[in-house]
Formats: structure tokens, C-alpha cells, sequence
């Protein structure tokens, strides 16, 4: 039997409405509305790179230009709405998924153990006792708290001294919960502490057949469509085995659909859906006409081979590149107009000046640049130069650039 089709208008469709990106960029950024959000989103990825702002926080603000830096974190620390935890990277993640994370917590304590023992980062296994004892007479630590007769790098993952590993262990095993952070230091209780005891680890049984499930829906449900594959990456918690297994029984039961979906390039790939999908995502309205800058971990481009067969949009962060080999620069961000990825723009906030300045902006090759597009760009960049507490813009000269 032949599959159904879904053209590439509407999966882009689907795929920017699950990610928040289809309708206008308005309304409340705070409290229960941000929850929400997130909620929807499924989790926001965490990072330390302030070029402009925070990756959470552009993030947020790509969906809702109100949002400020002050709403997450009192969502997260003191309403306690959400938690932090992995998915592929640190994320934070709503509360109301934290019985769902039982599974994760065992899977990396034995992970990590095996991991770190190979990576040579010996002595942290010795560290639990002392570290979780500490905590409970002194209360939250950060790890410049523990370990002072260690020997400490200036390095980053590593060169963890020991009880730095005790404390990342033993909160990614769920013996403690990252509580909020200072600066971009985290903070570590005891679980017990922070999250409500009928939650706990080990106050409830964890079933994995029932994790895996939950894991798996609430995957396709954020991704529109999806390979088995998609669906163990989102959470990356399942395996791809416990993924395809899914996949299986989902269609067996009439959960799911195999259907077509057309790429940028014309070619279709066979995903996982639920029924009805491509009726649904054929009536889906456009995609605001605005520029957006999109961080480099905004969740629609997490997957950089999806977005690419999706937008036709080639994009790699280049931090970890040497200088010279770069192609664009350190921190470059994405530009979508409408359901499209129209380029690239490399900028930097000088706090000292209050000056966002512009280094460049390199249009793709597809995109015809115009007056009319500057000034939407200009527009754009007045919205982040606010968000971003800064007075002025600079350009430099010739910050429009040629297609690479």
C-alpha cells in the first residue's frame, strides 16, 4: 500500500508548530504561561555561553519576546516547577516529568561508573559519603564546597577533582538535585530535600517497559513525525533497540502510521506518525513573516541532520573549531523568516559600550537580500538589543556578506 505523503510546506509546518514557532511571538513569559511553554517543548537545554544570552534564555525568548532571565530562574528555584537533569545535554526539564526520569538515574550510575573508571578519574567513588554528609549538615553546596585539600585543575570536565565527580555523580544517579546555580555554578542537596518524598527514588518502583512508553509518546508528540531512531534521541534515555521495539507495537496496535515525509531536496523518508497527522499539519496557518534569531541549541535545530532535510539548512556551531579553520565564527546564530532558515549572523553584546555589535550576516544562497528584509533584520535585532539590556547597535562595515 502506498504511504501517505506529507509535502514539505507542511512538515515544516508541524514541525515549527510542536516547537512553538508557528504562531506569533507574543503573550506572557511568566510563571504558569512559561511552564507551560516548556511543558510543550518538552525541556529547555542548558548552556554556559554568554555571547549575546544564555542558550535557555534565547531560547525562550525567540518564542516570547516578554521573557526575561529573572522568570526562569524563579520558576526553577523558587517555585520549584521544574528540575534539572540530562537529555542529550544538561536541560531543564517540568517537575511533572521527574517519576519519568527513575529510569535515567539508574541507567547512568552505571553508565558514569564504567565511563569514569575508564577515563582514569579515580578516588570519586571513595568521595559519596563524605560529599552526601557534608550536604546534609551544611546544606547546599556548589563544588568550590567540597574537596578543598584536593587538587583542582583549571581545566574543565576533565579535570574534576574528586568530590566534583562525587557531586556530578551522585546527582546524575538521583541521590541529589541540582537546586539552582550561581552564576552558571550548580547548587547540590539531597534529593530528599527538594523533591516531594512520594517521588523519590526508591519510594516508587521504576518500570521500564512504562518509562519507555512514556518516553517514546511524549517524543513523537514534540517532533510531529519521526524514525525510531528520532524518538530514542529526543529523551536519550531509550535505546534504539527499546525504540524500534516501540515503533513496533505502537503500529501494531494502531497508534502510529508509517507515512512519507518530502525533504527540502525533493526526497521522501519514511517516519512514524499518528493517524491523521498530514490532514492536521495540511491545515496548519503559515508562519509569521518576522525575523527571529534562534540560538544555536534552539530545540528545532538540536537535530542539525533533521533541520537540514527539513529547511535545506546546512549549520554547525563552530566554538570548538580552531580560528582559522572557521567558516562563519565562534558563536553564529540562525535567522528564520517565516517557515525558513534565511542565514546566518555572527554578533556580540559588549556590555562595557551597551553596544550589540553586528560582525556579519551571511544570507543563504536561496535568499534574495532586500531593503525590505534589512529592515525586518533591523527590527529583529532592536528586540534582542532590549532583551539583551543594551542602549545601541553597531554594525560593522560590510556586515552583509555573500552566500558561502
Amino acid at each position: 500500500m502506498e504511504l501517505q505523503r506529507l509535502d514539505n510546506r507542511a512538515a515544516r509546518a508541524l514541525f515549527m508548530d510542536c516547537h512553538a514557532l508557528l504562531e506569533q511571538p507574543t503573550g506572557s513569559s511568566k510563571g504558569d504561561d512559561l511552564l507551560h511553554l516548556i511543558h510543550r517543548l518538552g525541556f529547555v537545554q542548558l548552556d554556559s555561553i554568554n555571547t549575546v544570552a544564555r542558550a535557555h534564555d534565547m531560547i525562550l525568548y525567540a518564542r516570547r519576546p516578554s521573557y526575561r532571565t529573572r522568570h526562569l530562574k524563579r520558576l526553577y528555584e523558587r517555585d520549584r516547577a521544574l528540575f534539572e537533569h540530562w537529555t542529550h545535554d544538561a536541560a531543564v526539564i517540568p517537575m511533572e516529568f521527574y517519576r519519568h526520569w527513575h529510569l535515567r538515574f539508574l541507567r547512568d550510575a552505571d553508565m558514569l561508573k564504567a565511563r569514569w573508571k575508564n577515563w582514569r578519574r579515580d578516588g570519586f567513588e571513595q568521595k559519596f559519603d563524605t560529599v552526601l554528609n557534608h550536604i546534609r549538615d551544611h546544606g547546599p553546596v556548589g563544588s568550590s564546597d567540597v574537596g578543598k585539600d584536593e587538587k583542582k585543575g583549571s581545566g574543565g570536565w576533565w579535570d574534576w577533582h574528586p568530590s566534583k565527580t562525587a557531586l556530578e555523580y551522585l546527582w546524575r544517579s538521583g541521590a541529589l538535585t541540582v537546586v539552582g546555580r550561581d552564576g552558571f555554578q550548580k547548587r547540590y542537596d539531597l534529593t530528599e530535600r527538594v523533591i516531594e518524598t512520594q517521588l523519590c527514588p526508591g519510594n516508587i518502583p521504576c518500570d521500564a517497559d512504562q518509562t519507555v512508553d512514556w518516553l517514546c509518546n511524549s517524543a513523537l508528540d514534540r517532533l510531529g513525525f519521526a524514525t525510531s531512531g528520532e524518538l530514542a534521541a529526543f529523551w536519550d534515555t531509550v535505546s534504539a533497540a527499546e525504540a524500534k521495539t516501540w515503533c513496533e507495537q505502537a503500529l501494531t496496535k494502531g497508534e502510529i502510521e508509517e507515512i512519507a515525509v518530502v525533504g527540502a531536496d525533493g526526497k521522501d523518508r519514511k517516519v512514524f506518525a499518528r493517524p491523521g497527522i498530514c490532514e492536521q499539519a495540511a491545515a496548519l496557518p503559515s508562519a509569521p513573516g518576522r525575523i527571529r534569531v534562534l540560538s544555536p541549541f534552539d530545540p528545532m535545530l538540536r537535530d542539525r541532520n533533521r533541520a537540514e532535510r527539513l529547511f535545506g539548512f546546512y549549520y554547525r556551531i563552530e566554538v570548538f573549531v580552531p580560528e582559522p579553520k572557521r567558516v562563519y565564527g565562534y558563536y553564529v546564530f540562525p535567522m528564520m523568516e517565516g517557515d525558513r532558515l534565511i542565514g546566518r549572523i555572527d554578533m556580540k553584546a559588549h556590555r562595557d559600550r551597551g553596544v550589540l555589535h553586528i560582525r556579519a550576516v551571511w544570507p543563504e544562497r536561496s535568499i534574495r537580500w532586500s531593503d525590505a528584509r534589512t529592515r525586518r533584520l533591523e527590527a529583529e535585532l532592536d528586540r534582542v538589543r532590549r532583551f539583551a539590556d543594551l542602549s545601541e547597535i553597531e554594525l560593522a562595515d560590510q556586515w552583509l556578506k555573500d552566500p558561502k
